[in-house]
């Protein structure tokens, strides 16, 4: 399997780590060279092995998704106007989504994250087709709650 070269550095607010962490379009470009669906299912699940560690203080019911059949776990900080997204899972498929979405939404404003159309961004990884239907909606789940975060934050909730 082919490991993207693409790596972004982002920096958490507090400044105490730095991440590498793959550029979304990077992502899509990687995946869509993958012909067979086992090797694009490792490259997800490799998108979740890169993820930072979570922090343990907000694996709480206060940070956990709704919706999803695995345990999962968003928390937003704010750097500014921009919003930094982490995540983790105790599935390995759906923390590979989980770093997916961090990958097309974090380092945004709310204004970016609400303009975004996830259904067209996810469009190119197929994931409808290739996902069971709970793990569908704990996708989508997953995106709600991120822009939900986002409409709280540009003031429209």
């Amino acid at each position: 399997m082919r490991r993207s070269p693409h790596r972004a550095i982002a920096y958490c607010a507090q400044g105490a780590y730095l991440v590498a962490m793959s550029k979304f379009d990077d992502i899509r470009s990687d995946f869509e060279f993958l012909d067979a669906w086992d090797e694009r299912y490792k490259y997800i699940i490799d998108l979740g092995r890169d993820l930072a560690p979570y922090p343990e203080e907000y694996r709480d019911d206060a940070h956990k998704v709704r919706g999803c059949a695995s345990q999962v776990w968003l928390h937003a900080e704010h750097d500014g106007a921009m919003i930094l997204f982490k995540g983790d899972s105790d599935a390995h498929i759906v923390k590979g989504l989980v770093a997916l979405l961090i990958a097309l939404y974090s380092g945004k404003t709310a204004a970016e994250i609400i303009a975004i159309d996830p259904a067209a961004a996810l469009a190119p990884f197929d994931l409808k087709d290739h996902l069971t239907p709970q793990r569908s909606n704990g996708l989508y789940s997953m995106v709600n709650r991120i822009r939900a975060i986002a409409a709280e934050k540009a003031g429209r909730a």
